[in-house]
């Protein structure tokens, strides 16, 4: 039996983050992971790769449109394997990353699959036996996975999770996506860009749930005119294989109404669900809610004491930064420091193009609580460095308070999800929208965007 301050089980972004910073805080610490590759979903099968395809994929699409820039190239041609290949080789590149931050930081990894008989042990099976690890702490950092409907199989061949889809081995006929949230939407335009008819279907009437409405509408605008097709407010009702592929069955929600789809390939990306079985939470007593998440304290303690949990296996945003943020914050709380993470200032991005980014409230929420509020917005196409890129889609939007505190601030554009950052950091620091405004922007950028909608705000935009 091996001793350690703190046993992680996970090593994906809020695991391997966590067992990091506690080896820098000085406990001794070991992280188990059973993939056999550190990195978590969001490396190996999730953010990375499918930002690696969009920006292959990126370049691609642009080939179409480089005329209007008065260059002319011949007819481009899809290499999918060398796609694939420089895909798989960053992923790769970046799991060898971590390992080399585990041996500089003094973590040591175990390889195998994670239990927990009680308190203060960790049990490891793994192709070379069992072996039983002592910890003062243990930290439950195991993610999620995707979530399948009723009645329908993922079979990573003809109907696909988010894992499917990012290692076909040929470009669809025609790809249907069932979710109109991140995943759907990023996925879907990857393949869109490289030759698949796409069509995305969401039981809502709208895309991105929980994202303010009026930046989806532009999103979804915008999308369209990309090659997205969208069936809004349908519900699967099942899906047949046929001699000539899929055959979905929809019905229109709210009028009963019977429809008929036809796929080679279908992507069910209707969102996640905590990875906690066989780690014996029920015999230990570990309370969990009613969507099987692992309930926690301030303190990300479980309801039994020193176990904790972080990331995706608890309530709050499924988001790869807000597990790391959660591990930090837990080891230093369990170091005597005062770790906190504020999760309404926790940025989301959806990595399509246009990209989506947001932080904070959105204005439903501001009028379904009745704040009082004063709102602010300002369209790429009046931004100098948007014209000259031709990237003119979408709009900065600001949410604040009457004395100016920002309550919200929400972006459908290019470099939304680096735009985004400064109005993170105003919100986190109390900046008012007066003061943004006041803050000197370089000319020409897309950040005057930001600059321009709180002027907005504040009754005085300049080039609106």
């Amino acid at each position: 039996m091996s001793d350690f301050d703190l046993v992680v089980i996970g090593g994906g972004p809020g695991g391997y983050v966590a067992a990091i910073r506690a080896a820098q805080l000085g406990m001794r610490v070991a992280c188990v992971e059973g993939r056999g590759a550190l990195g978590g979903t969001c490396l190996n099968v999730g953010c990375i790769p499918s930002k690696a395809l969009l920006t292959s994929s990126g370049k691609y699409a642009e080939l179409s449109h480089l005329s209007t820039h008065g260059v002319s190239v011949g007819e481009a041609t899809l290499d999918l394997g060398a796609m694939m290949a420089r895909k798989d080789k960053i992923v790769g590149d970046l799991t060898k990353g971590i390992g080399f931050l585990f041996k500089k930081n003094g973590v040591e990894l175990i390889e195998g699959w994670a239990s927990i008989p009680a308190a203060g042990q960790v049990s490891v099976s793994s192709d070379e036996g069992t072996q039983t690890l002592s910890a003062k702490n243990i930290l439950i950092a195991t993610g999620s996975e995707p979530t399948s409907l009723p009645g329908v199989e993922i079979d990573e061949e003809h109907i696909l999770s988010s894992t499917g889809a990012l290692s076909l081995g040929s470009v669809p006929e025609h790809l249907v996506v069932i979710g109109a949230g991140v995943i759907g939407l990023e996925l879907g335009q990857v393949w869109s860009r490289l030759g698949s008819k796409v069509t995305v279907v969401e039981y809502l009437d709208r895309i991105l749930p929980g994202n303010d409405g009026e930046i989806a509408k532009l999103a979804q605008r915008a999308l369209s005119k990309r090659g997205l097709k969208f069936q809004l407010g349908r519900k699967l009702t099942g899906i047949e294989k046929t001699d000539a592929g899929l055959a979905l069955s929809l019905e229109r929600v709210g009028k009963g109404k019977q429809e008929a789809l036809e796929a080679d390939k279908v992507l069910v990306a209707i969102g996640r669900r905590p990875v906690i079985r066989g780690l014996g939470l029920e015999a230990l007593g570990i309370t969990q809610d009613s969507r099987g998440f692992i309930e926690v304290g301030a303190d990300f303690q479980t309801s039994v004491p020193g176990i904790y949990a972080i990331g995706d296996c608890v309530p709050g945003p499924m988001l790869a930064h807000k597990a790391e943020e959660d591990g930090v914050a837990c080891v230093e709380t369990l170091a005597g420091l005062s770790g906190h993470v504020d999760y309404g200032k926790v940025p989301g991005v959806v990595y399509t193009d246009p990209e989506v980014a947001s932080v904070g409230a959105t204005e439903e929420a501001l009028k379904e609580a009745g704040t009082d509020y004063i709102s602010g917005k300002f369209a790429f196409m009046a931004n100098s460095r948007a014209r000259s890129s031709g990237e003119t889609d979408g709009a900065v939007k600001v949410l604040a308070a009457q004395d100016g505190t920002l309550l919200g601030a929400h972006i459908c554009g290019a470099h939304g999800g680096d735009l985004i950052a400064e109005l993170v950091l105003a919100m986190t620091k109390g900046a008012t929208i007066t003061e943004i405004a006041q803050t000197c922007h370089a000319h020409p950028a897309m950040a005057e965007a930001v600059k321009e909608a709180c002027l907005d705000a504040l009754g005085h935009a300049i080039h609106a």
